[in-house]
């Protein structure tokens, strides 16, 4: 869930040491909630995927709304969702297809195999950005893209062969698609609030899936890990996030948020055994090292100082 604001852009506002300190915890925090997505969901007994998208979605738009009440007051939050316009909705419907195709895939693949395509969506984001936008892409990012897709290839292998579920396999990379085309928008239209966004696409995912679900009625042990579900991973997570990244470079928020990839399937390992497949974890691995040697020179471009006389010199995405 890290990825609408995690392709590296402009650098964030002057901020004091301990801001910076601060978002560079919150940041932390929001790749740590949203880690353990999968390691809770594993514990929930209903068995239709519907009805735990409509309460992890409820709780978590419940959870939004409170937060950004609290944050900019009841008018200012109304003020969040006229301003969002098209691109706002564009990408609530993004967030709401993808935190659906989550919870549905994990009835299909493993938490890794989800978490580990998710990791290359700030490379996606830029390949898609040159196919529609024509956007300049660097020779290293290029390079970096190719090892993605290459990653992305050897675990959705297994797929092909029947060794697991197709259907995984695609939701995983439909949610990646996701991430990608809303990372590409709120590149292209600056205006975009992210919570007011996601908020959105969480009621819409909630009224869709109210639709789909056959029963609303869940244990109360079932509806404790839809409430951290939805509130602690989803909203607490988001919340970490949007206050975090505009104290810290785009570059560094894009490295504190790979612990989600990584985490997550640790979580799972450790907790319900779940053992990602070989190919998942070599897979796993070329994409996260792909896009960590990205960030890093993407996080050296912007520390070099502009030569004199040049100004605005494009990213390399």
């Amino acid at each position: 869930m890290t990825d609408t604001a995690s392709s590296p852009t402009a650098i964030s506002p002057i901020v004091s040491p301990r801001e910076e300190r601060v978002g560079f915890l919150l940041v932390f925090l929001s790749a740590l909630m949203w880690s353990f997505g999968g390691t809770i969901a594993r514990f929930i007994d209903t068995n239709d995927s519907w009805t735990v998208v409509f309460w992890r979605s409820v709780w978590a738009a419940a959870f939004l709304i409170c937060f950004m009440a609290w944050r900019d007051g009841w008018r200012g939050m109304l003020r969040l969702f006229r301003n969002m316009g098209l691109p706002g909705l564009a990408v609530a419907v993004c967030f709401a297809t993808a935190s659906t195709c989550f919870v549905v895939a994990l009835a299909y693949t493993t938490v890794a195999n989800i978490l580990l395509m998710q990791a290359g969506v700030p490379l996606l984001a830029a390949l898609l950005a040159w196919v529609l936008f024509r956007e300049r892409v660097a020779v290293a990012t290029w390079v970096a893209i190719a090892a993605v897709i290459a990653g992305v290839a050897i675990m959705v292998s297994e797929s092909l062969d029947g060794a697991v579920s197709p259907i995984g396999d695609g939701l995983a990379l439909l949610i990646a698609v996701m991430f990608s085309v809303a990372t590409v928008i709120t590149r292209r239209f600056a205006h975009v609030r992210m919570t007011p966004a996601t908020c959105l696409g969480t009621m819409l995912a909630a009224a869709f899936a109210a639709s789909q679900a056959t029963q609303f009625a869940v244990s109360t042990h079932d509806m404790a890990f839809l409430f951290a579900f939805g509130v602690i991973n989803l909203g607490l997570g988001l919340a970490f996030f949007a206050t975090g990244a505009r104290l810290v470079p785009a570059a560094i928020a894009a490295l504190l948020g790979t612990f989600e990839p990584i985490l997550g399937p640790l979580w799972v390992w450790l907790v319900h055994a779940e053992v990602p497949s070989v190919r998942t974890i070599i897979g796993g691995a070329v994409v996260v090292a792909a896009l960590l040697v990205h960030i890093g020179l993407e996080f050296k471009r912007q520390a070099r100082p502009a030569r004199p006389g040049v100004t605005g010199l494009p990213s390399p995405n």
